[in-house]
């Protein structure tokens, strides 16, 4: 471990976004598509990157070209990529997604027999750089298989309930036999987390309630206790943060601070990354030691940003731009598709 601590460390999925260049049609008539770095955890770690922040990410890849391409992408991103392994037997991810804006964009995964990034194994993690992170970020994806659970939880574990650990519940159907087989996965994670983030759909699957109000409680019962000070800090503060889609976002913490704020408006071309976005201005946030209510409107100012462009990765806006944003009321801004 270098003797900087990574400011986030992110975890889990990584895969090859291939979104449609025309929207409103299924992909059965599709025939132009655009490749992306793709996966939740990945683009997390690209949206505090793009945000001044050092970051890196653990997970896997195939011995292929596409996994040499995300390895590529991940650098020019400025996300330190020296945990992302090949595992040979098993292909890199794909994900088609067609695009039915505002609100409809099915995915397609290509994740059989099995995604690489499911095949971290606990012996694999670099602890003391686990630890010492000032954030790291979990999904509910890393527990849906074997290692990968193993390894989420043994993270999750590392970090004694340290500030800003955080359990993204990134609920995805397809890769659970059924919503209750996932739930004591996702308490035992919660256990060992400081932060959860969650839609109204993935907060109903991991404690039993869907409204805002009642998920958020009920993921601050579960979510670890008060935990030790951190290196030069406080100790950690649960906090639960509930995505509302259109209603904007509800988070409540353990101290009794209670903050929501109602998305920008945006005129919508891909609503796919916006989680990501918010999830990597989230972070920073945390990070600056910003106001509860005023992290949230970063946040949530930067994923309307990205629900205005095709891509994820390279869409995730610096701050100059979610000022823009803020400033003018809109996250509709002119595209990005280039790299920093």
């Amino acid at each position: 471990m270098e003797s900087e601590p990574y400011e986030l460390i992110t975890m889990g999925r990584l895969g090859v976004d291939l979104y449609p260049l025309r929207s409103g049609v299924g992909l059965d008539r599709v025939d132009t598509f655009r490749r992306f770095l793709g996966g939740s955890p990945a683009n997390v770690a690209v949206a505090a990157a793009r945000l001044g922040r050092r970051t890196a990410l653990i997970s896997r890849t195939g011995a292929d070209p596409f996994g040499t391409y995300l390895r590529r992408e991940l650098k020019e991103f400025g996300v330190d990529a020296r945990w992302v392994a090949e595992v040979p037997e098993h292909p890199t991810p794909v994900t088609f997604c067609a695009l039915f804006p505002p609100d409809d964009f099915p995915l397609t995964f290509y994740r059989r027999p099995k995604a690489p990034d499911l095949e971290i194994h606990p012996h694999e993690l670099d602890l003391d750089a686990v630890r010492a992170a000032r954030v790291l970020w979990t999904t509910g994806t890393g527990l849906s298989e074997e290692p990968s659970r193993a390894a989420t939880l043994t993270a999750l574990r590392a970090r004694s309930g340290r500030p800003h650990t955080v359990l993204d519940l990134d609920w995805r159907p397809a890769f659970w036999p059924d919503p209750a087989a996932a739930r004591p996965h996702y308490a035992e994670a919660l256990r060992h987390a400081t932060v959860a983030v969650g839609n109204a759909e993935e907060c109903e699957v991991a404690t039993g309630e869907r409204e805002p109000e009642a998920a958020a409680r009920a993921l601050l019962r579960l979510l670890a206790p008060t935990g030790p000070e951190s290196p030069g800090g406080p100790a950690a503060v649960p906090l639960a943060v509930v995505k509302r889609g259109p209603e904007g976002v509800l988070a409540l913490a353990a101290d009794g601070r209670r903050a929501a704020v109602p998305p920008l408006p945006v005129e919508v071309v891909n609503g796919l990354g916006a989680g990501d976005a918010f999830g990597g201005a989230l972070v920073h946030g945390l990070l600056a030691g910003l106001p509860l209510e005023e992290t949230l409107r970063r946040a949530s100012a930067a994923g309307s940003i990205v629900a205005g462009r095709l891509g994820c990765a390279p869409a995730m806006p610096d701050a100059a731009e979610i000022d823009r944003a803020l400033a003018t009321g809109t996250g509709t801004l002119p595209p990005k598709d280039d790299h920093p």
